[in-house]
């Protein structure tokens, strides 16, 4: 969706407070565990890159917790970012990802912004739903962690939230009290912390924190390391032959939930929650259409949205029979998956039609224009084994022209382009998520720098373009790192931005505002190049040339190959659209013709533009509740989908000749 500019402050909290926590037998914790222990070594107070690497030595040695486990756990929430104490999507701060989530609720819901029609689909009149986001009851213990942190350390909550040694001592110590209330031991070895590491992920079901648990051993046993946000060097050694004792998860006394029903990998923790399909009105019904995919249609697409509000009150949304529906929602702190829609059936949720019919939507727990509502690497990883789970099981190429981001649906029919979706944003970590897919965008080292054809990959955390609109119309948001490269007309950053005449008919000028892809390409996506000139490199894009800073010491782009297409010999331009609709004679009697129809774009001669798979035109034709109306309608014309601008596109394979570059 488009993002809000509003961003309320959490409240200041009254001071710490010291709840007595009790074992299972109700004996009262040690006092070592409420308080650092005497004599502990100081708190590192360097100024050099390693500091936070101290500060994961000092709070294990205070609380006696291995080192080892809480730089793996912190790594599972944060990367060991810092986020400059701002807090995330469910109002986790710091590395430890403690939470404080009483302000940090639901906005406005994601489908019930701007003027995008969810369905996408002309043959019947728009869906513009008005759900009022629901209150948010008493907040689970997942999201009150650094409340519970703070009367276990005696630190305030201040503190917690924005000094990054103190926040790693309230994960430790929450660490080691729930290691307490497993009546396990204090131990040295990793592999006796499984239990307490599963409790830690704040999840009420065991599958979850199973879940959970085991990512965090398989960051122990694989390592890491990372320069941080803040410019950290952090190290993690590797442990290969660690194996936990998985056992402890049946003493934590979690409820189980049931996997049934879902089409989701064992490598997640997922449960069914169905989106209604019923008829509530006269031709009215909701949420989605019943389909008979794969064998009716291809799945060709995953598209990747955030859902501008929290899991309860989304949940609620996509179970109303008169709101709109996507496939999975993936909840931020924990990384569980809820699913509400089959994969044969078809949800409405990307704005266009062909693309619903022949996509899988994602939503995450997040917000776009929040730079510092960060997402967990718990929900990363449990988003990438769900995509990947799903592309082999419906054949979906691990590609920025299958795997789609909300931003990046075309306007089906060009009165529709201006009101499209935009997130999960600039802020979305696209190279991140893609070497977690097994797919990361790396340069073809028998290329060289002047290949024609490149990928888009700037660095997330070095590359920080100021956007504007996050929190207020017009002023800056706060600095972060992002995903997307800006777009001039000119290799000068003074000139203007590349135009986009479809999201601004009047004029097509650009802006830096955060909701605005006129003028960005994102990781990930692939271009032909169109000139080269000193640290400048200008790509094809929308039907004219676009500029990006693209210096060789720190490159935004890397070297590529690929199909690409350009207008056949003779033909001055040609049309662009915004889906593969079939010719008129393919509908059969009973069936209404859906226009053809181009968008505001044109494909000059002379540029050449990246290809996807040639696929012939379809319609699905799913307007009813009775399913025995229902007709999917293949026609003869072929189209290929083209990297056009920041959205793709689609052009006819009779108007353009192909080459590989």
């Amino acid at each position: 969706m488009r993002g809000h500019a509003t961003d309320p402050a959490l409240p200041t909290d009254p001071g710490p407070r010291r709840p007595r926590l009790r074992r299972a037998a109700g004996a009262v914790v040690p006092a070592a565990l409420l308080l650092p222990l005497l004599g502990a070594a100081p708190a590192y107070s360097g100024a050099s890159a390693t500091r936070l690497q101290h500060a994961f030595a000092t709070a294990a040695d205070q609380y006696h917790v291995p080192q080892s486990v809480l730089l793996a756990v912190s790594y599972l929430q944060s990367r060991w970012d810092t986020h400059a104490g701002a807090p995330s999507v469910t109002g986790g701060y710091g590395p430890m990802h403690l939470t404080d989530a009483r302000t940090a609720l639901a906005k406005a819901p994601h489908h019930s912004e701007g003027t995008e029609d969810a369905r996408g689909d002309s043959a019947r009149p728009a869906l513009h739903p008005t759900t009022e986001v629901p209150t948010q009851a008493e907040l689970p213990p997942r999201l009150r962690t650094l409340t519970k942190a703070a009367g276990l350390t005696g630190l305030p909550a201040e503190q917690l939230r924005t000094d990054p040694a103190a926040n790693v001592t309230g994960g430790a110590a929450l660490l080691a009290a729930a290691q307490h209330d497993l009546a396990e031991p204090l131990s040295a070895d990793p592999a006796d912390w499984y239990g307490a590491v599963a409790r830690f992920s704040g999840a009420d079901d065991s599958a979850t924190a199973a879940a959970y648990a085991d990512d965090v051993f398989d960051v122990l046993r694989t390592g890491e390391k990372r320069t941080t946000d803040e410019g950290q060097r952090v190290a993690l050694a590797a442990r290969p032959e660690l194996a936990p004792d998985t056992a402890q998860l049946k003493r934590t006394g979690l409820r189980k939930v049931s996997a049934e029903g879902t089409e989701c990998p064992s490598t997640v923790s997922c449960e069914w929650i169905p989106a209604p399909y019923e008829q509530f009105g006269e031709g009215d019904y909701g949420n989605h259409d019943l389909g008979d995919r794969p064998a009716a249609q291809s799945i060709r697409y995953i598209v990747i949205h955030d859902t501008e509000g929290a899991w309860n009150g989304v949940l609620n949304m996509v179970q109303d029979p008169t709101y709109v529906s996507w496939n999975y929602t993936l909840r931020s702190t924990d990384g569980h998956i809820a699913q509400h829609v089959k994969a044969k059936d078809v949800a409405w949720h990307a704005g266009n039609w062909y693309i619903n019919s022949k996509s899988i939507g994602l939503e995450h727990e997040g917000f776009l224009a929040n730079p510092d509502a960060w997402y967990t690497e718990s929900m990363y990883r449990a988003s990438a084994r769900l995509v990947t789970y799903l592309a082999a099981e419906y054949g979906i190429p691990l590609d920025r022209q299958h795997i789609l981001g909300h931003d990046n649906v075309p306007g089906p029919t060009t009165s529709t382009v201006s009101g499209m979706h935009t997130d999960p944003g600039p802020y979305w970590d696209w190279q991140h998520y893609f070497s977690l897919l097994g797919h990361p965008f790396e340069r073809m080292a028998h290329l060289r720098g002047d290949s024609p054809v490149v990928t888009i990959r700037p660095d997330y955390v070095s590359n920080r373009p100021t956007y504007t609109g996050c929190a207020t119309s017009g002023q800056a948001c706060a600095v972060h790192g992002s995903s997307e490269v800006r777009l001039y007309s000119q290799p000068d950053t003074s000139s203007e931005l590349v135009k986009d005449i479809g999201t601004h008919p009047s004029g097509g000028i650009s802006s830096i505002d955060v909701n605005d892809v006129g003028a960005r390409a994102s990781t990930g996506q692939q271009y032909v190049v169109a000139e080269r000139r000193g640290d400048w490199t200008a790509i094809w894009y929308l039907g004219q040339k676009a500029w990006f800073q693209n210096p060789a010491a720190n490159p935004t782009a890397v070297s590529a190959v690929g199909a690409v297409v350009t207008p056949k010999e003779g033909l001055t331009e040609i049309p662009v659209y915004g889906r593969a609709y079939p010719e008129a004679s393919a509908y059969p009697a009973g069936v209404p013709v859906q226009a053809v129809s181009p968008l505001s774009y044109k494909l000059p001669a002379g540029q050449e533009y990246v290809a996807g798979e040639k696929v012939p035109g379809e319609y699905d034709y799913a307007t009813t509740f009775d399913t025995a109306a229902h007709r999917v309608v293949v026609g003869t014309d072929q189209y290929y989908e083209i990297q056009f601008g920041h959205r793709v596109a689609f052009v006819r394979a009779a108007d353009v000749r192909l080459t590989l570059s």
